[in-house]
């Protein structure tokens, strides 16, 4: 049995649309290189032939765990989580008070992660140590550079 797991919204909708564009653009291409392969003779000693067939076991297995994945996805509703305190899809305004720098992270399923855009794993060690702040409090957590101290400034979606 698969685990569940969870998404946004959005990021269930983008997974959707790759699994759409995996399935009719990138199905029907590697169809047609081994049509085309194929029609270059001898398929023993073709090498185009074999890259091909191994690109579409590649993209079939990718396609299966697409597949598998939406079939065990859950969209996480918002209007049951505590908008109080820290949790998953909270957008948390921070200050590390060993540097004073103040950073703003969103914290997101595993899956959905991009810290270019402020988006962190709820299973960081970030965030994992600002699960059930509130604003004003303090949290030590020990990340690989060593043991860092952060205020919550601010918690909302």
């Amino acid at each position: 049995m698969n685990e569940i797991k969870y998404f946004t919204q959005e990021g269930l909708d983008k997974l959707k649309q790759e699994l759409e564009h995996l399935k009719s653009v990138e199905r029907p291409a590697i169809s047609q290189q081994i049509a085309d392969a194929r029609e270059k003779g001898d398929l023993s000693e073709n090498a185009e032939y074999d890259a091909a067939k191994n690109a579409q076991g590649m993209l079939e297995l990718k396609i299966s765990k697409l597949e598998d994945t939406l079939s065990n996805a859950r969209v996480i509703d918002e209007s049951q989580l505590d908008i109080d305190k820290v949790s998953i899809l909270s957008k948390v305004k921070l200050k590390n008070l060993n540097n004073n720098a103040t950073m703003i992270y969103t914290l997101v399923p595993e899956n959905e992660a991009d810290i270019k855009s402020g988006k962190i794993s709820v299973n960081s060690p970030i965030a994992k140590g600002l699960l059930g702040k509130k604003t004003g409090e303090k949290a030590e957590i020990q990340v690989p550079a060593g043991l860092m101290t952060f205020e919550v400034l601010e918690v909302s979606r």
